[in-house]
């Protein structure tokens, strides 16, 4: 049976087990600071599989070293976003808990990949590769998958059709700066722009750029779960079944899309390897200044941890 480690027992991690063990095709681990909690949780999501018919083993624990052995390791430990914050005002907290979490991955879970989805994304992420040392294909970042599918949502209601028929992109940062791609994105494999005008395809990127801060906003006292939660399951799906599943996450950058040391949302292939492959698309001169703009954002947050 394959095995996958959950960092953080919050609304993300929780909802990743949950997600994960339903999916049935791993035991699940959940690992927190906080005594009590990840095995309280892990014991609710474990007394529900009599009923919707998953047989996996599901832990809840305080102590790094049960994650030994892990194909995977998801990372969601880190404060939550508050009304008025965005990513960067997470930085200095989640970099720190981030540092601690990947010096227990190295010491238990040496072979595994990691997945991270503290945010800021694309910072974290880099902050766990030079922490770990480990090969680029196997830290990656969970970003770009969520940010498309808030996009593909959105088009959806604005079309009134099936989210199934609507595929979507968005490259970059995650955050204010990500880059929504209407050209690479369909409905039934038509592109945006034969469906809908210029400016309700800008309302639908403004929408999809914010979409984060206005779940925050709703919620007054914490941030979204649901979905991110569910772009994590899909991608570590594509992992251990080794699908070679092509989505947008934020991978090491070493000269693709012009780019160097830098943690970037791009399109990757995912299998059993982690990032098997980055994808390289041909963007027009706006969205390949667009990105390098994303690019440079992240890169400033980089700079202020290597001080």
């Amino acid at each position: 049976m394959n095995k996958v480690a959950v960092i953080g027992s919050g609304n993300v991690g929780a909802t990743t087990v949950q997600r994960l063990a339903e999916l049935n095709i791993a035991d699940v681990v959940m690992v927190d600071i906080v005594e009590g909690l990840p095995q309280g949780k892990a014991l609710d999501i474990l007394q529900a599989a009599p009923l919707m018919g998953y047989d996996v083993d599901v832990t809840g624990t305080n102590d790094y070293a049960d994650i030994a052995d892990s194909d995977i390791v998801v990372v969601t430990a880190g404060i939550a976003r508050k009304p008025g914050m965005d990513r960067s005002d997470l930085l200095a907290t989640n970099i720190k808990i981030t540092q601690q979490v990947c010096e227990n991955i190295q010491k238990y879970a040496p072979d595994s990949i990691i997945m991270t989805v503290t945010n800021p994304l694309d910072i974290i992420t880099y902050a766990a590769l030079r922490c770990t040392q480990f090969d680029r294909n196997r830290v990656f970042g969970m970003s770009g998958l969520l940010d498309s599918s808030r996009f593909a949502s959105f088009i959806a209601k604005e079309m009134n059709c099936s989210v199934r028929d609507v595929d979507a992109m968005v490259l970059g940062g995650h955050g204010d700066s990500m880059v929504p791609l209407p050209e690479y994105s369909t409905v039934s494999g038509i592109p945006l722009s034969k469906l809908m005008d210029n400016e309700t395809i800008n309302r639908i990127i403004d929408r999809t750029i914010n979409a984060g801060a206005e779940i925050v906003g709703h919620l007054k006292n914490g941030s979204a779960f649901y979905a991110p939660s569910a772009a994590i399951t899909i991608m570590v799906e594509a992992i251990l079944k080794d699908t070679k599943k092509i989505v947008p996450a934020s991978a090491f950058l070493n000269g693709e899309y012009g780019q160097h040391d830098i943690c970037l949302g791009v399109p990757v292939k995912l299998g059993r390897c982690g990032v098997e492959e980055i994808i390289e698309l041909e963007l027009t001169e706006r969205e390949a200044s667009a990105l390098q703009r994303s690019a440079e954002a992240v890169k400033n947050g980089i700079a202020t941890i290597r001080t």
